[in-house]
């Protein structure tokens, strides 16, 4: 074998990738999450997003991550903006999640129709009845392949006590079921 033959090695053909892709996307959907807009921007500039893309990365500092496809139409504000709230929601909110995922075309403040909105410190558009609301600064924004993992320090914190999350589980909206097989 000489030096050259590692670096010429052939890479797997496309149609493997495809079903690879596939079978990535089938696996993922097998994760339930909970369902989170992510608000961002005033006035015309208020656009956002629904995700199931959010996690915790630090408490201290308290900072989490979401997931952004590089394509939204949210991504331009919040990476001008560099301030965004996260608003995990509760069962009622299915209707304002299809309206932020633009399931029937709804852009920018379209999408924050119907729901009562106030302002934490970053001043970022936060759910009133949020399950939780984090209030964020942009720390970082890294492209990698189809979306930007963007890093938000948590500026503020809310929480609506006794509430359950809206979860999002084998492509479709569910809610927590308790039962004695659950607990």
């Amino acid at each position: 074998m000489n030096a050259h033959s590692a670096i010429t090695a052939v890479a797997p053909a496309q149609p493997e990738l495809a079903a690879t892709a596939l079978a990535f996307r089938a696996g993922m959907r097998k994760l339930a999450g909970a369902v989170s807009i992510l608000t961002v921007g005033e006035g015309e500039r208020r656009s956002g997003l629904t995700a199931t893309s959010v996690t915790s990365l630090s408490v201290d500092p308290p900072t989490l991550i979401i997931c952004v496809n590089r394509s939204s139409s949210a991504r331009a504000t919040l990476i001008e903006e560099g301030r965004f709230a996260i608003n995990v929601l509760r069962p009622h909110h299915q209707a304002l999640a299809d309206q932020f995922a633009g399931r029937n075309g709804e852009k920018g403040p379209e999408r924050y129709k119907g729901a009562d909105w106030t302002r934490l410190e970053t001043g970022a558009p936060v759910l009133n009845d949020a399950l939780a609301a984090f209030d964020c600064y942009l720390e970082e924004a890294i492209e990698r392949h189809s979306h930007i993992i963007v890093i938000g320090r948590v500026a503020a914190a809310r929480i609506t006590e006794n509430a359950e999350p809206l979860l999002y589980w084998a492509g479709a909206y569910r809610g927590l079921e308790a039962s004695p097989a659950n607990v």
